[in-house]
Parts: structure tokens; C-alpha cells; sequence
């Protein structure tokens, strides 16, 4: 770890911490709609009367499609960039959270955290992807291990969202819909930064990234 933190200290490069940031925002996203569905189930099946069944559809859907979401992803990855893929992803979820959040059903809400899902799965499968490819060789492993981190750290805020807000009026609902923002940090600053095609350049004695 002390070698990891010197090594980033030593390259002076604000740019890559910055980029692989936001890249990882993908795995917090996975992780907090991971979590937060254990507490906002206790209140989702009073106020939308929903059975064993639709319980389980309503947890599940997620990692339906999230496996759809990895399915696709090299596909889009290599179709319209590692970029964009996850700007799209970023999108695609502040419309599934707000789905989620205004479901006036539990169907309604199952297909919404099936799209959550899609696009979760689409952007932790390309959030690895586009660290290892910015990163310099003697840095990747620190900074790829990012996007788990912010899976565990997702998880972990969903428990304190829920927790913060069990008392609230339509609890769920901002259990759910709050995952917007994070959602649309992603889009927005996904657009701030480079395509995985740009070089590294040597230059004083450190390597750097070359936004071009």
C-alpha cells in the first residue's frame, strides 16, 4: 500500500486519480442498489402489496440484469468506446432509479430495477476495463482494486441511507431514487475525461497521462 501511495505521489498526475474516480463511480452503483433493496423491502411489499413472489423478482431483477448488462458490454465497449459505454450506463440508471422511485407497482418496480440492473452490470464490467487501460503499468493493480472498493463502500452507504431514513415519509422511494445522483455524477464526468486511446509520455523523469 505505502509503495502504491508513493509511486501515485511520485507521478504528480492529478489527471489519473481523477479518471479512475469517476470510472469506479460504476462499481458504487452496483454495490449501493446491491444494499439498499435489503432495508426498502420492508416498506416496498406494505405499500405495493407484494407477495413471496414479487419480492423475490423485485431483489433478483437487479442481477438479472446485471448479467445481461456484462453480456453486452464488450459489445458496446468496442462498439462506441469504453467512454461512452459508461456515459450511456450513467443514463441509463438516473432513469432506472427514478423508475424505481415513482413505481406505482410491484411489476413496475421489477422492470425498472431490471433496467438499474442492465445498466450496473454494464458499467462494473467496464469500469475495470477502462482503469487498467489509463493506468501505467506500475499503478494499475492500485488503481483497478478502486472499483471494488467503491463496491464494498456502495453497499455500505445503502446501509446508512436506509438507516437514516426508515422514518421518513415514502422511505423507499428516496431509498431508491436517491441512487440518481451518483447515477448522474457518472454521466456528467464521464464526459470530463479521456478515451482509453490516449498514451502515456514521458516527460522529467515521470510518466503522466496525455489527455489528447
Amino acid at each position: 500500500m505505502s509503495g502504491f501511495v508513493s509511486d501515485m505521489r511520485r507521478s504528480g498526475n492529478g489527471l489519473l486519480l481523477r479518471v479512475c474516480i469517476i470510472a469506479a463511480i460504476g462499481g458504487l452503483l452496483f454495490g449501493y442498489d446491491t444494499g439498499v433493496i435489503s432495508g426498502a423491502l420492508l416498506f416496498i411489499k406494505k405499500d405495493l402489496h407484494a407477495g413471496d413472489f414479487a419480492q423475490q423478482a423485485i431483489v433478483s431483477s437487479l442481477l438479472l440484469g446485471a448479467m445481461l448488462g456484462a453480456v453486452i458490454s464488450g459489445y458496446l465497449a468496442d462498439a462506441i468506446s469504453r467512454k461512452w459505454t459508461k456515459v450511456l450506463s450513467g443514463s441509463v440508471y438516473v432513469i432506472g432509479a427514478l423508475g424505481c422511485a415513482f413505481s406505482i407497482n410491484a411489476p413496475m418496480l421489477i422492470g425498472f430495477r431490471f433496467l438499474l440492473g442492465i445498466s450496473v452490470g454494464t458499467a462494473s464490467f467496464v469500469a475495470p476495463l477502462y482503469i487498467s487501460e489509463v493506468s501505467p503499468p506500475k499503478v494499475r493493480g492500485g488503481l483497478v482494486s478502486f472499483n471494488q472498493l467503491a463496491v464494498t463502500s456502495g453497499i455500505l452507504i445503502a446501509y446508512i441511507v436506509n438507516f437514516l431514513l426508515k422514518d421518513v415519509t415514502n422511505n423507499w422511494r428516496w431509498m431508491l431514487g436517491l441512487a440518481a445522483l451518483p447515477g448522474a455524477a457518472l454521466a456528467v464526468g464521464m464526459l470530463s475525461v479521456p478515451h482509453t486511446h490516449v498514451g502515456w509520455r514521458r516527460r522529467n523523469g515521470t510518466t503522466r497521462l496525455a489527455a489528447c
